[in-house]
């Protein structure tokens, strides 16, 4: 397959051509490269990585900063869970020009329970089914994104469930980079065999090493299941204690083991105050470990308002102790609803945080007193009594069994109320063999007991080399198998949804292309039950289909209520029949000033009315934003709520070649009241053929400013150029 081009969308159908052919092109983790000392535009960067040269998407502010875009240091996550991973493709490729350059595929529900690999393609449930084809298309797309943006990117997925050992091949052979891997998730989430989910962590964690993937736990999912996730702090240490030693003495480099950790406590509590010395503690007890640095999901709701304000809270948690991955889970993951926009606008918002933090270690350091290490030291003795005590049970199995692990009690106290599994019981249970005296498997990156030298002694460091290589050395012995499933494949669903494909027809989506979905929120003066079901009855008569309520946030009891919906737009658009208006014609800066200088002009503007707004007048005329005076124009600025009559009276009196008038307000239509006064009066007085007549304001449509009478009407992203390019050129024009 060709490289990608900017502007071309990505061609599923090609990406999925001869994917039985298809070799990833690397495997292993890849950290950002840092930029001391970066200079970007007009600023210096402390904490920034290598920037991406332009192949990215900056922040939506950044066309004030010469579309400059730093990028931070820690690597920046998007976790994809649509369930079609034909869509999830092209979510991946725009969050990698967000900046995403960790892309983690949520496996579907009930993955963690199937004794072997999934084969075909079905649609996922609560995440996308983790088989080979969908595995080996997603890292192959990536291969042409990670070449587009210019950067590598990072795949990732869970090597969890009975059928562990079998994944972790899978993931080596296809270039998967990155893995979630930890026994005690299986055991205490998955109620899979204790005895069993370790053995399996054994080899798992010995194909991780060979491979190169960076390793991230699983402790994480006790502050979601806790009753208060602050209590369970203790037990985090100890979980991440279990894992990460596990996985260093299986072989994986201590500087690919990621704590997966999480701020326990959320708004309204303090919750810097209560997650900042935990996040200290963790980096004094695990200062040769790298550190994942997720979000709490556990208390947001579903306003993204919320999960985003919780999802900077926690960046500032990360700036301040050290991050080397930045997860960006919390807006969809929250609202249950794994869109494009909130994958997208949650890697712009680690981007913006990050970078607007950039430096912060130079100007501020943590106390060496005071509360914030004496809770860090609370912490951590909790931590290694609870160890101890698990020692003393009899270890890790024994804990396990008398329900040590996610109880609601903040350690040494106890609720009684912890999760057991029994070492007998449990998904796999009475599973593991003993391996015999003469075991042998000829294959690379096999952990334990294997007696290879009973048939070549040369073999004892290569076991694989009985057989010539196995898969790892030598893909072309991995067998692929295609779709399976005749009725629920990625072929039928593409063939469903291919009159979407080449743009020309339109419909909008959300999740998958073309599902129609879009969301619509208003406000209703009226209390929550009603505002919902009024809610509801107006996106009905939208004419939109299966509408829901996705959000509610109360104004006030009485007052009102604000109510998101969901729904689906029944119709197609078809792209070749709109009229798209022209790209607004703009003049250089000096052909502006050399007109002006040829033909001097004069304007006099104001806020009109009762309209005291001036900020963004203040913008369109002045000389120090950019405004129309630098280009040698004349202002008269009259100032705010001045009377229509008096903004005409100026201009026949200064003899002016134009009139501008802001008019921010629009109760009442207001703003356009005022633009028909000021063409009435200006004809009345027989001077509305000498005047350039141009109205402004964020609420105002251009198309209907004109209908009221204005020449011209400038409304959000007006700049003084565009003001002054429509002056020079309409005088022409006369």
């Amino acid at each position: 397959m060709e490289s990608l081009s900017r502007n071309k969308r990505l061609d599923i159908e090609e990406l999925l051509k001869d994917l039985e052919c298809y070799r990833p092109k690397r495997r292993g983790w890849t950290w950002r490269e840092p930029a001391p000392n970066l200079k970007m535009g007009s600023f210096s960067y402390r904490d920034c990585s290598k920037p991406v040269e332009g192949k990215s998407v900056p922040l939506i502010t950044a066309h004030n900063f010469e579309n400059i875009d730093p990028q931070p240091q820690p690597v920046i996550t998007t976790e994809i869970a649509s369930g079609r991973f034909e869509d999830d493709i092209r979510r991946m490729r725009m969050a990698a020009h967000h900046g995403a350059d960790h892309i983690m595929v949520i496996r579907t529900a009930g993955q963690s329970h199937f004794d072997g690999l999934i084969e075909g393609s079905p649609q996922g449930v609560g995440g996308v089914p983790v088989t080979r084809k969908q595995v080996r298309a997603q890292r192959k797309a990536l291969d042409l994104i990670e070449e587009e943006v210019g950067r590598p990117i990072n795949y990732h997925s869970y090597i969890s469930g009975v059928a562990g050992p079998e994944v972790a091949v899978m993931f080596a052979e296809e270039g998967v980079n990155g893995a979630h891997q930890d026994p005690q998730y299986n055991v205490i989430y998955r109620n899979i065999n204790m005895i069993r989910s370790f053995v399996d962590a054994c080899e798992s964690k010995k194909i991780i090493a060979w491979a190169g993937m960076a390793q991230i736990d699983g402790a994480h999912n006790a502050n979601a299941t806790a009753r208060e996730a602050w209590k369970v702090t203790p037990e985090l240490m100890v979980q991440h204690a279990l894992n990460a030693l596990f996985s260093s003495k299986a072989g994986v480099l201590k500087s690919d083991i990621c704590l997966s950790a999480v701020p326990p406590s959320a708004t309204p509590g303090p919750c810097v105050y209560m997650d900042l010395p935990y996040a200290v503690a963790l980096r004094d007890l695990f200062s040769e470990y790298r550190m994942r640095a997720q979000m709490n999901t556990k208390y947001i709701e579903s306003s993204t308002r919320d999960a985003t304000v919780t999802h900077v809270l926690n960046m500032l948690i990360s700036k301040l102790t050290g991050a080397d991955i930045q997860s960006t889970i919390t807006p969809d993951e929250g609202r249950n609803v794994p869109w494009h926009i909130y994958n997208i606008e949650a890697c712009d918002t680690a981007k913006q945080t990050l970078i607007g933090l950039d430096g912060l270690m130079v100007l501020v350091e943590l106390k060496h007193g005071g509360p914030l290490r004496e809770k860090a030291r609370e912490i951590k003795e909790r931590a290694v009594l609870f160890m101890e005590e698990i020692l003393e049970a009899g270890g890790y199995f024994a804990a396990v069994e008398q329900g040590f692990f996610v109880d609601s009690g903040f350690y040494p106290e106890r609720g009684g109320d912890g999760i057991c599994r029994m070492i007998n019981e449990g998904v796999g249970a009475g599973t593991v063999i003993k391996r015999a005296k003469d075991y042998m498997a000829p294959v690379t990156a096999h952990y334990g007991y294997n007696n290879v030298s009973q048939y070549d002694p040369a073999a004892a460091g290569d076991p694989a080399s009985l057989i010539g290589g196995c898969t790892f050395e030598n893909p072309e012995k991995i067998i692929y198998i295609d779709e399976l499933d005749e009725t629920d494949n990625v072929n039928v669903r593409m063939r469903e949804n291919q009159k979407y494909r080449d743009g020309s027809i339109l419909r909008p989506e959300m999740e998958w292309l073309a599902d129609g979905v879009v969301q619509v929120t208003m406000f209703f003066p009226a209390e929550k039950r009603i505002a919902e079901a009024a809610a509801i009855e107006a996106g009905k008569r939208m004419n939109l289909q299966e509408v829901s309520v996705i959000s509610r946030e109360i104004m006030h009891e009485a007052e009102g209520t604000r109510v998101e919906i969901r729904g689906k737009f029944p119709f197609d658009i078809d792209a070749s029949g709109l009229v798209i208006p022209p790209e607004p014609e703009i003049m250089s800066d000096e052909e502006i000033r050399e007109e002006i200088k040829r033909r001097p002009m004069s304007v006099v503007c104001a806020t009109v009315g009762e309209d005291e707004h001036s900020v963004g007048l203040r913008e369109i005329i002045d000389i120090k934003h950019g405004g129309i005076e630098k280009y040698g124009i004349k202002v008269h600025y009259l100032g705010t709520s001045v009377p229509v009559e008096k903004l005409v009276d100026a201009a026949i009196e200064l003899d002016a070649g134009a009139i501008l008038a802001s008019t921010i307000i629009s109760h009442d239509d207001i703003h356009y009241k005022n633009i028909a006064n000021i063409d009435r009066i200006a004809r009345e007085k027989g001077v509305r053929g000498k005047l350039i007549f141009v109205a402004g304001g964020t609420q105002l449509t251009p198309e209907i400013a004109v209908r009221h009478g204005a020449d011209a009407g400038f409304s959000r992203g007006c700049k003084g150029v565009h003001v002054a390019t429509f002056l020079v050129k309409r005088r022409g024009m006369s």
